[in-house]
C-alpha cells in the first residue's frame, strides 16, 4: 500500500490550514463588502458542458479529469468555477440581473506541477453578470487591490483587452484560424522570451513577416501606457478594444487603484475571454505564478443556451494555494500551530472544571482542556509545544477560593484571578 497523496495534491496540517482559512475569511469579507453573494456548484459537470467550444477551449480540455458514471454518462471534474457559474446563469432565467456572486471551492487540472501550481487547488471567484460597462471591470480591480492591501502583499495588476489583441493580430496579418494559437504563444512572452515565442509561432506555420510584426507589436510592454496606446492608435483601424482599455484605466483612477499596469502581451490562456483580461503578480517577482486572474466573457452564457443574445459577464479568480505560497515566501505572518487561545489544566477533572470550560467557551474564547489526567508539567509542555498563549490551572484551592490561576505562556507570569478577570485578560 502506497500511503502518499496523488501527485499534485497535498495535505494541510493545522499550521498551514489556519493561514489558508484566514485568507478565505478575509476574501469573504472583501467580497461581501463589494456586494457579492455566495454560490455553490457541484464538483462534477457533464463533460459536454466543460468541453463546449464556448467554454475553456481545446488547450484546457487536455487537463480535464474525466469519469464515466454507472449509467454510462461522461462527466468531468470542473477545471474552474467560471464555466459552472455560466451554466447556472444559463439555466436559471429568473435570476435578477445584475447578479454578483462569489464562490470558494476546489477545482482540478491534470497539468504540470510547480510552486504555486497543483492538480487539486482552490479558486476564490467573484463574477458579475448583466453589466457591459468597463466600470464593472474596474470595480473588480478595486476589490482586488483592496484585498491585497488588507493582507499586506505588494502586487502589480496587469491588464489588457482581447479585442485590442485581436485587432493587433489582424494588423500583423495573422489569419483568424491561427489567432487563438498565436495568443497562447504571446501569453508566454515573459516566460520564454521573444526567441521562444518566435520558435512556437514558426512551429504553428506563421510566415516570417507576420512573426516579425507580432514581436514588434507585443514587445513594447515596458513603456508607459499612454505611449503604447498612442502607437496602437496610429496603426489600428478597429479601435474598440483600445477605447475600452483607456476607459478602464481612467475608471481605475476614479476607484483609487494605483497598481494597475497595461500589458499588451497579456492574453490569458482560456478561449472564452472577449474583452478585458487581468492577472496579479507579486511586485518583487519572487513568485512567477499569478496570484489572481480573470477577465470579461460576454459570449459564453448566451452561447451555452444557443442564444444570440450576449450576456455580459466579468470576473476574477484568486488562487488560494498560490496565495498561501506567497505568504510563506514573504513571511508576512507567523504560522500558528493551534487555534486554541486558552488551555485548561485541571489538577483533577471535575464537573466544576467542565463548568469553567463551558463559561470560557460561552465567552467566545477558543478553549480546550485536558481530559486524560496528565500532570501540570505535562500539560504546560503540551501547551508550549502548540504555542497556546494562555493556560488556566485549576486545583482544589482555586475552586475553594472561586478563582483560577492564569499563566501567560510567553512571559511565564502567573496570576490568581476570578474567572471573569481571566476571561477579560485573555480577550485583551
Amino acid at each position: 500500500m502506497v500511503l502518499e497523496t496523488p501527485k499534485g495534491t497535498r495535505d494541510f496540517l493545522p499550521e498551514d490550514k489556519i493561514i489558508r482559512d484566514n485568507l478565505v475569511k478575509t476574501l469573504k469579507e472583501i467580497f461581501e463588502l463589494y456586494g457579492y453573494n455566495p454560490l455553490e456548484t457541484p464538483a462534477l459537470e457533464n463533460y459536454e458542458t466543460l468541453s463546449s467550444k464556448y467554454a475553456g477551449g481545446s488547450e484546457i480540455m487536455k487537463e480535464v479529469y474525466q469519469v464515466t458514471d454507472n449509467g454510462g454518462r461522461k462527466l468531468g471534474l470542473r477545471y474552474d468555477l467560471t464555466v459552472p457559474f455560466a451554466r447556472v446563469i444559463a439555466t436559471n432565467s429568473s435570476i435578477k440581473k445584475p447578479f454578483k456572486r462569489y464562490q470558494i471551492d476546489r477545482v482540478w487540472r491534470d497539468g504540470p506541477i510547480k510552486l504555486g501550481r497543483y492538480r487539486e487547488f482552490w479558486q476564490c471567484d467573484v463574477d458579475v453578470v448583466g453589466i457591459s460597462s468597463v466600470l464593472a471591470d474596474a470595480e473588480i480591480l478595486s476589490l482586488t487591490s483592496t484585498f491585497f492591501r488588507r493582507i499586506g502583499l505588494d502586487v502589480i495588476i496587469k491588464v489588457n483587452n482581447r479585442k485590442l489583441m485581436n485587432s493587433l493580430l489582424d494588423f500583423a496579418g495573422i489569419k483568424k484560424e491561427l489567432q487563438e494559437q498565436t495568443i497562447l504563444a504571446i501569453d508566454k512572452l515573459y516566460k520564454i522570451g521573444p526567441d521562444g515565442v518566435r520558435k512556437e509561432l514558426e512551429e504553428k506555420g506563421l510566415a516570417d513577416d507576420s512573426i516579425a510584426k507580432v514581436l514588434s507589436v507585443f514587445s513594447s510592454c515596458d513603456k508607459p501606457a499612454e505611449e503604447i496606446l498612442k502607437k496602437f492608435s496610429d496603426i489600428l483601424e478597429n479601435k474598440e478594444g483600445l477605447e475600452e482599455i483607456r476607459s478602464l484605466l481612467d475608471a481605475c483612477k476614479s476607484f483609487g487603484v494605483d497598481n494597475v499596469r497595461f500589458d499588451p502581451s497579456l492574453a490569458r490562456g482560456l478561449a472564452y475571454y472577449t474583452g478585458t483580461v487581468f492577472e496579479v503578480y507579486l511586485n518583487d517577482g519572487s513568485l512567477s505564478s499569478s496570484l489572481a486572474a480573470g477577465g470579461r466573457y460576454d459570449k459564453m452564457i448566451g452561447n451555452l443556451i444557443e442564444s444570440k443574445e450576449e450576456v455580459p459577464a466579468v470576473g476574477i479568480s484568486f488562487g488560494l494555494d498560490v496565495l498561501a505560497d506567497a505568504f510563506a515566501l514573504s513571511k508576512k505572518i507567523p504560522k500558528k500551530k493551534s487555534v486554541v487561545e486558552v488551555f485548561l489544566a485541571p489538577i483533577k477533572t471535575t464537573n466544576a472544571c467542565i463548568s469553567i470550560l463551558k463559561k470560557i467557551r460561552d465567552a467566545e474564547i477558543k478553549a480546550d482542556m485536558d481530559f486524560s489526567g496528565k500532570g501540570i508539567t505535562k500539560n504546560l509542555e503540551y501547551a508550549s509545544k502548540l504555542e497556546i498563549p494562555y493556560v488556566i490551572i485549576i486545583g482544589d484551592s482555586e475552586l475553594k477560593d472561586k478563582k483560577v490561576k492564569l499563566r501567560n505562556m510567553k512571559s511565564g507570569e502567573e496570576r490568581m484571578l476570578t474567572l471573569e478577570q481571566a476571561i477579560t485578560e485573555v480577550k485583551k
